[in-house]
């Protein structure tokens, strides 16, 4: 038997014993069968809140020895409304992070974004929860703090963040995802990333965005703040439309060393196997699992609280017949 309870058991006794204390003294006093079974009722309350349950089961697992990458364009464009039609980029975007995720389970990712400067928003683990939780809060850059960005800014820290990933980890698999629109805002020519190609098995350039262009509405930093204002942003009296640029997109993808995918929403995203030469995949492996037993004593629970019920329908009925009685009296 084992328990895993849901607060620490020594806050539990604290919160029980005082009303374990007074169900004893009424028993004490001779108040009978009600308070035994309010007692019983205590006590199968605290089993169920410690969880017993007992070894067994096992759920199979699949490991990925790889470290994933994902750089992650967080410029104003990223909003841009032409992602399934008049959706921002950025809801196509935490998509295909969640499509690689499940691509390659038992992974560890590190999210690095970029716009004025880089960020390295998580380092590498296998906590895909933090990842996907780091991408829903995310918010582009300020609008009004925008001054150009560079589609290669974050060249530097993708080499440092992966040679630092091969020296502590040599015998695993590194991917790169680069997700943006290739728009070069900066003055100066895009940062070169052909320095990590070597650190690089695999991954993939995801462009987002159409050569129409989407209308990009005006990003405060607030959260909710941005889509409800309904403002955007504008350029000689017209909304400022910003353009896909799959040249500057092919660009990365040829110096990285891997394949560009111009990404639609009505496609899934094509996703390259993890490299098998550096990946080892646990296909048999299995992780210890618990069988519950706290429905049990939530069981005892419903059937004590019906007696309960029962008798105070009762007690209910028998008071009604009284006054009925004494009225007609």
């Amino acid at each position: 038997m084992i328990f895993q309870p849901v607060l620490n058991v020594f806050l539990l006794l604290l919160l029980f014993a005082p009303f374990a204390a007074l169900a004893v003294w009424m028993l004490v006093r001779g108040r009978g069968a009600l308070w035994a079974l309010r007692l019983g009722m205590l006590l199968a309350c605290f089993l169920m809140l410690l969880r017993p349950g007992i070894p067994g089961g096992a759920t199979q697992t699949l490991a990925t020895d790889t470290d994933i990458v994902i750089l992650l364009d967080t410029t104003a464009s990223i909003v841009a409304e032409d992602w399934n039609g008049d959706q921002p980029r950025l809801d196509g975007a935490r998509s295909d992070v969640a499509a690689i995720v499940d691509e390659y389970p038992g992974a560890r990712f590190a999210l690095i974004t970029f716009d004025a400067s880089a960020e390295q928003r998580l380092p590498l683990t296998t906590d895909t929860t933090a990842l996907m939780s780091s991408l829903e809060i995310l918010r582009p850059e300020v609008t009004s703090q925008s001054r150009g960005s560079s589609i290669g800014i974050a060249a530097t820290m993708l080499r440092e963040t992966l040679a630092s990933a091969a020296e502590a980890s040599p015998d695993r698999s590194r991917m790169v995802f680069y997700l943006g629109d290739g728009e070069q805002t900066a003055s100066s020519a895009p940062e070169s990333f052909a320095d990590s190609a070597g650190y690089v098995d695999g991954g993939a350039v995801l462009g987002y965005g159409t050569t129409d262009g989407g209308p990009m509405r005006i990003t405060s930093g607030a959260l909710g703040g941005d889509a409800a204002s309904g403002e955007y942003i504008e350029y000689q009296g017209e909304p400022a439309l910003s353009v896909i640029d799959d040249t500057n997109l092919q660009a990365i993808a040829e110096e990285l060393g891997v394949p560009f995918q111009l990404r639609d929403a009505e496609l899934p995203v094509d996703l390259p196997e993890a490299p098998i030469t550096t990946t080892n995949y646990a296909e048999s492996g299995s992780v210890g699992n618990v069988i519950e037993l706290y429905w049990v004593f939530a069981l005892v629970i419903v059937l004590l609280l019906a007696v309960e019920l029962a008798r105070a329908a009762m007690l209910t009925s028998q008071l009604r017949g009284l006054a009925l009685r004494g009225g007609g009296s």
